[in-house]
């Protein structure tokens, strides 16, 4: 499973409509399983790096100290769709920390899923922090802080001692110096950085195989969490109820899209040139398909009219 072109996606209404590009990366046990497009690629890999993120919370000791359990280890690597239980559960965390949502430096944000932001809107709740998709993340960074005994406050700047943890899990595991990297601000207000595509699911294997009681912790936290990584109806989560085998799926921003088969020891990491959800979407379930992972059927999505008529397909292409 190699090719020099990326994986094409094409939305089609009668005629093909639209077409994206997707660089696509697969590591195994004993290197590269699949490659299309340009693997070297350097990408910022904004939310689907947040399996790494979390490592630092269990590495110091700070998920032990406050306790925490599998969901939350989950929210503290998701980008949920500020559901009720997932907003009620990262309220519970700061309080048990002796926080509340005010020390949130992620910012306030609109929901994810539509229905979501929907219902807030309805009830009259304006969207604000502990509703950005990051929050969990945001209070897995303060637990650190507070049980290190660093400033709270500035917790996102690249030059905090949480950050600097953070910058050092992305070494260890992508194998390239931060130190020599460019980087941006994410959405949430935390640094970014540029590594390449390869790099990422390099990464991703690492956390796969790794026998430290870290990384354990992450993929079993993880493992069967696509609800607390993400929401209800998300891409993660339909391809966790449809996959044959253990799979943890995480996007990120701007057509991200990283996989884990903790069984094989594989490691995935795709990106859309052009950013589009969508088309990462459609070329992670068929790079699943055609590992095997998730049912050939499930590889082309249905477009349809307002009147519910299917018209076309979202469907990605191997060269």
């Amino acid at each position: 499973m190699s090719s020099l072109q990326p994986v094409t996606v094409e939305v089609t209404r009668g005629v093909v409509e639209s077409t994206h590009l997707v660089d696509v990366v697969v590591i195994g046990p004993t290197g590269p399983v699949f490659v299309a497009g340009d693997a070297s690629r350097a990408i910022l890999p904004r939310s689907a790096i947040k399996p790494i993120q979390v490592l630092p919370l269990i590495e110091t000791g700070a998920a032990e100290h406050f306790d925490l359990s599998d969901e939350e280890i989950a929210l503290g690597a998701a980008s949920h769709s500020a559901e009720p239980p997932h907003t009620a559960a990262v309220q519970a965390w700061l309080a048990r920390m002796g926080l509340n949502a005010s020390a949130l430096e992620c910012g306030p944000a609109r929901p994810l899923t539509q229905s979501r932001a929907d219902d807030l809107l309805r009830s009259g709740v304006e969207f604000a922090p502990i509703h950005n998709c990051c929050s969990g993340k945001h209070a897995g960074f303060l637990a650190v802080a507070k049980h290190l005994g660093h400033e709270l406050s500035g917790y996102i700047a690249r030059d905090h001692p949480v950050q600097e943890l953070v910058a050092d899990a992305i070494t260890r595991y992508t194998g390239v110096d931060t130190a020599d990297l460019a980087y941006g601000v994410d959405g949430c207000g935390i640094p970014t950085f540029e590594i390449p595509l390869q790099s990422l699911a390099t990464a991703m294997r690492r956390l796969a195989v790794s026998q430290e009681a870290a990384p354990r912790r992450v993929i079993s936290a993880l493992g069967g969490r696509a609800f607390w990584l993400s929401g209800t109806h998300r891409h993660e989560t339909l391809l966790e109820s449809i996959a044959t085998e253990p799979l943890i799926a995480k996007v990120g921003a701007e057509g991200v899209f990283v996989g884990i088969l903790p069984e094989r020891g594989f490691g995935i990491a795709l990106k859309a040139r052009d950013g589009a959800e969508r088309a990462a979407n459609a070329a992670m379930t068929r790079v699943l398909a055609e590992l095997g992972v998730v049912d050939p059927q499930a590889v082309a999505t249905n477009n349809t009219n307002r009147a519910g008529t299917v018209v076309g397909s979202t469907e990605a292409h191997l060269s």
